[in-house]
């Protein structure tokens, strides 16, 4: 890979955010997610069993309908589905097919609603298009994430990046992947992919992480974001003047009906794919690690017989999907699995309990198993909108298991955290720890 641009020639914007401060990066992460010892699922098999496809009552109108008079209550999970026709219409899906069924039909199921929240920090992007429009933009990318593509960063950016990460702790015998493994190495790969300079990676991923916890802290992700696309456009134009082999350059490169990309139409990707990159692989990657320590017997399958490592990671992105859930807004009226969804209905579409219905998974599709049978899981989508970072998390995953297993061939969790180790979070799923042995490596 052709070296990346020279940190002196890329000036970091004026900010008021405050770098002097001591910055958790896994703290703010756990921030966005809306993090908390919580197990969803039963509460999403009782919603699957009610119907699958559910209307949402506003939280403020059940606690002011709860706080009055016994005979003001709803009688009925009936009657709360019922709603109140001045209320604006929320459903939810959760069942596998009515799941997967309205995401492939983009036509009514529309993504423009995001540009309301999302559009704040990435700009017009492929994340609120719909078709066409987001077809030929989405294609523009998409080349850079093709399987034979990623096999050369592999090479020449995520194994490094992956030893350099490894090499920090296996010298101790112990460390907490969470913190000193699976948050670094994905947004060091997607810095290394942009061509973003090495000696600006701290400053890069702290941004990145800001411009995600614009759903906790408006004023704090929108200024992340105005100073991130001020430091892209100066990469932007370096690149061209002087092409690379970074995706910056390939987006440089690239054509839109027979013109070149405008810093405009080339920000937005870069706004997206900086914090979307990386923390779809990172939660992605603890969750895969949590599911094999916590089961020892099929991390000893997987370490001997390493044919089944992407049944490993499918299965744990699979049992816990990263991002639960994904928006959609109905550009007409529809049925779907025997309910009628208006016009102009917010639509939450949960991917997460898509993934644990038993009709598709079985009865013990609450477990991690890597010897499943195979389905399409929906953890990234499905139709146009599918993840186009999908290969490349499959691959960093691949390689970060491989050379962990390869390195440090007895880890096993800490007994101390044992019972204090698990997955939580309510838009985001990972672990909130994960502490590991291991016998030191000099």
């Amino acid at each position: 890979m052709a070296a990346s641009i020279q940190a002196e020639r890329v000036t970091l914007p004026e900010t008021w955010l405050d770098d002097s401060k001591d910055f958790d990066p896994y703290a703010a992460f756990d921030e966005a997610s809306g993090a908390g010892k919580v197990d969803p699922y039963p509460i999403y098999k009782a919603l699957r069993d009610k119907g699958g496809v559910i209307r949402h009552v506003p939280v403020d109108q059940v606690a002011a309908a709860l706080a009055g008079d016994d005979e003001e209550k709803p009688s009925s999970f009936a009657e709360w589905q019922s709603g109140d026709p001045e209320t604006p219409v929320s459903f939810g899906l959760y069942s596998y097919k009515a799941v997967t069924e309205s995401l492939r039909n983009g036509e009514v199921f529309s993504s423009k609603g995001y540009e309301n929240l999302m559009g704040l920090i990435f700009g017009h992007s492929i994340l609120e298009m719909d078709h066409p429009e987001h077809t030929q933009h989405r294609s523009l990318v998409a080349q850079a994430f093709r399987p034979k593509v990623l096999e050369l960063w592999e090479k020449g950016l995520v194994r490094r990046v992956i030893q350099e990460q490894i090499d920090s702790f296996k010298h101790k015998g112990e460390a907490d992947l969470t913190k000193e493994f699976t948050l670094d190495y994905p947004v060091q790969v997607i810095a290394g992919m942009l061509g973003v300079p090495l000696e600006h990676s701290d400053w890069f991923r702290r941004r990145a992480i800001e411009e995600i916890s614009i759903q906790v802290d408006i004023e704090r992700g929108v200024e992340a974001a105005r100073v991130l696309k001020d430091y892209f456009s100066q990469i932007i134009a370096i690149r061209r003047e002087e092409p690379g082999d970074d995706l910056i350059s390939e987006l440089v490169r690239a054509e839109l009906d027979g013109h070149s990309l405008s810093d405009e139409e080339i920000l937005p990707f870069l706004m997206l794919l900086s914090p979307a990159g990386a923390e779809t692989t990172y939660r992605s990657t603890g969750n895969l690690l949590f599911g094999l320590l916590k089961h020892p017997e099929q991390l000893a399958a997987v370490k001997a017989d390493r044919e089944l490592v992407p049944a490993a990671v499918e299965e744990a992105i699979r049992w816990e999907t990263p991002l639960t859930a994904i928006q959609r807004w109905t550009t007409r009226d529809v049925e779907v699995e025997g309910v009628t969804i208006p016009e102009g209905a917010d639509i939450t579409m949960c991917v997460a309990s898509a993934n644990r219905d038993q009709k598709v998974w079985g009865d013990d599709a609450d477990e991690f198993n890597v010897f499943r049978p195979r389905h399409q899981h929906v953890a990234f989508a499905t139709g146009r909108h599918t993840c186009f970072c999908i290969h490349l998390a499959r691959l960093e995953m691949k390689v970060a298991l491989n050379m962990l297993l390869d390195q440090l061939p007895d880890i096993h969790l800490d007994p101390a955290c044992a019972d204090n180790c698990f997955i939580d979070g309510q838009r985001f799923r990972s672990p909130n720890q994960l502490r590991v042995k291991f016998t030191p490596v000099k």
